[in-house]
């Protein structure tokens, strides 16, 4: 819980989830991050287990993200959190009262 509780973690989850696969596509996807955390980012999810990288041959070289068994099952498991935060929308989180 405590990986998936860093920022942008969640949102690289999601792209990768909806088809995004290279580096840029990966950064393009998850707004407002740099270039320098999605590689830190995409790290900490390798060595976790839930994203894996592989280089295809080519030229020039194409490096691919994806999500393992393990992500994806993850992934299913934070979609009912992702709908509920589209139904209600981050302003009308924001402005609930605390005792609601």
């Amino acid at each position: 819980m405590e990986l998936i509780g860093q920022r942008w973690n969640s949102g690289i989850l999601l792209a990768l989830g909806r088809g995004a696969t290279r580096f840029t596509e990966i950064l393009t996807s998850v707004e407002g991050i740099s270039d320098r955390m999605l590689s830190k980012r995409l790290r900490e999810l390798q060595l976790a287990g839930l994203v894996e990288r592989s280089i295809v041959p080519s030229t020039p070289v194409q490096v691919r993200y994806g999500l393992t068994e393990r992500g994806s099952s993850l992934l299913t498991a934070i979609q009912p959190l992702v709908a509920w935060g589209h139904t209600w929308g981050q302003s009308e989180i924001l402005s609930a009262p605390a005792s609601a």
